[in-house]
């Protein structure tokens, strides 16, 4: 079932020159073209969705710019223009004395039914950030959530700093509905005019596009905190990329360095030196945008921004519409081993461990011939002397080895994986575990001897005793318990509990306080 299509085509062609336009309108393909690029003194180009074409091989003329130019509305400080009633956009490339020498003419397209992927999570009344890269439709879908939310009798604003979102022009693109539109004089006076429409015209949701600066990330909480709830976009990839963004952080509670005393460093099993979440996100709901048709959602942003920064990869919704139109969910059933800059070492490392013995598609030490198995390593930056020396005293059954094809997992200490060396590459390309260490130290050499013991024995190893109470009170609970309670554990801990439970589609939760507060697994 595909979304219906309003693209004003005609006019869009009607402002190029004459030579372009009959090439385009000689092309049954037309209809998915995306934009069409002018370069002075180079040939024009047309951009579809899976392929380029050439338009000649002339090349464009200071003409054929004014002729689209004169065709066109009145460029804005953001070196945009549109031609009126319509949402196509044309954009200026300018010399160093201001004129135009170059076009770029992208077609604007309504697709009237984009909303329907997430249309549950936009009458939750919650505000919500589209992220995506350029043009893979984050304008398109905020536009539709306007007009839905406006035909649904919300009192909608549209803050349009470019005119994208509601076309060139004083009268709105019919594609908005009923929804209000405020224009922006200049783009660098966007988070005035969300301020102003929210104090002028009692907005009930506010809808934005493409969010860049600081003081737009503090208007969006500013109006967040009143009460208004927030449509927006933004440009990035997934979730991680915006928590790193140090303009953009603030959106999801922005991120902050916190050093911890040497108790609480012990407890957590982490640096003295950790990331943390500053303050509530301006945006519960985070979607990111894979196409028109499929999107990972994040419902929990707070609790997502939270796992990033223990270096646990998040797990979001998968949702997709099939050719009958219906929406279908679904979530990644392992836990993932996080990657990444935002990944804190010791957590990335326990995390490791973790996959070490649970992940079925990790190498696991292997029985050969009756004798005792063996987890062969290979250290890198780390004394082999000594790992040697502790793997005799406690009859670990490992081999240290000096070659990354011979090695089932790979050693290697915080500071040489910040570096990144060609081994270290090797090994991940190559899809071989690595455990990181804080220190090349004794302690962390036992830590890591208890976590890859043969046949997956722990010898006393917590975090894996705290996996194996989860996944076994998950079993109780499809025997049919209605509760199972876990022993306390640290916070750390417990968010992979919870990971375990999410996992397995069953509910959890924690209870009690520090330091005895542990995680309650529920059936149904």
């Amino acid at each position: 079932m595909q979304p219906r299509v309003v693209d004003d085509l005609e006019s869009f062609l009607a402002a190029l020159p004459p030579a372009i336009r009959e090439v385009l309108e000689a092309r049954e393909d037309r209809t998915a073209l995306i934009e069409v690029v002018l370069d002075l003194g180079r040939p024009p180009q047309a951009r579809f969705h899976d392929s380029e074409l050439g338009l000649g091989e002339q090349g464009v003329t200071e003409d054929d710019l004014q002729y689209v130019i004169s065709r066109v509305g009145e460029f804005g400080g953001d070196n945009r223009a549109g031609i009126e009633r319509t949402l196509h956009r044309i954009s200026a490339l300018r010399n160093r004395k201001g004129r135009i020498v170059g076009l770029t003419c992208r077609v604007g397209r309504a697709l009237f039914g984009t909303i329907r992927v997430i249309e549950d999570l936009v009458f939750t009344g919650k505000s919500i950030l589209l992220l995506g890269r350029p043009g893979v439709g984050k304008t398109t879908m905020l536009r539709e959530v306007a007009r839905v939310l406006a035909d649904a009798g919300k009192r909608v604003v549209i803050v349009d700093t470019s005119n994208e979102i509601a076309g060139d022009g004083d009268v709105p693109h019919p594609a908005i509905g009923r929804a209000r539109r405020m224009q922006v004089g200049t783009p660098a006076l966007q988070h005035a005019v969300m301020i102003e429409a929210v104090e002028n015209h009692m907005p009930e949701v506010i809808v934005i596009d493409e969010m860049s600066t600081d003081l737009e990330a503090q208007a969006a909480r500013t109006i967040a905190e009143r009460g208004v709830q927030l449509i927006a976009t933004a440009h990035g990839n997934t979730l991680e990329n915006l928590v790193m963004n140090p303009t953009m952080s603030d959106l999801v509670g922005g991120v902050q360095t916190v050093i911890l005393g040497d108790v609480e460093a012990r407890r957590r099993r982490t640096q003295k030196t950790v990331l943390e979440r500053k303050a509530p996100p301006t945006f519960p709901i985070l979607v990111e945008i894979q196409g028109w048709d499929k999107v990972a959602v994040n419902k929990d942003v707070a609790e997502t921004v939270d796992l990033i920064l223990r270096g646990v990869a998040p797990s979001p919704e998968i949702r997709a519409v099939d050719t009958l139109g219906r929406v279908r969910k679904s979530r990644p059933s392992a836990i993932p081993i996080p990657s990444g800059p935002t990944a804190q070492a010791e957590p990335r490392a326990q995390a490791e461990a973790l996959a070490l013995k649970e992940h079925p598609s990790l190498p696991q030490p292997v029985q050969r011939g009756g004798s005792p198995a063996f987890t062969r390593v290979l250290p890198f930056g780390v004394s082999r002397s000594r790992l040697e020396e502790v793997a005799k005293g406690r009859n670990a059954a490992i081999q240290v080895v000096r070659d990354l094809k011979e090695a089932d997992v790979l050693l290697t200490t915080k500071n040489y994986y910040r570096r990144s060396a060609s081994t270290l590459r090797a090994a991940e390309s190559e899809g071989k575990p690595i455990y990181v260490l804080r220190k090349n130290t004794v302690p962390q050499m036992e830590e890591f001897l208890r976590s890859v013991a043969p046949n997956g024995e722990s010898r006393g190893d917590p975090l894996h005793e705290a996996m194996q109470e989860a996944e076994g009170a998950v079993r109780r609970v499809f025997q049919g318990e209605r509760e199972v309670d876990l022993a306390p554990q640290t916070s750390y801990i417990r968010r992979l509990q919870h990971l375990v439970a999410q996992r397995s589609q069953v509910a959890s939760r924690s209870r009690g306080r520090e330091p005895h507060r542990g995680v309650t697994i529920f059936g149904e």
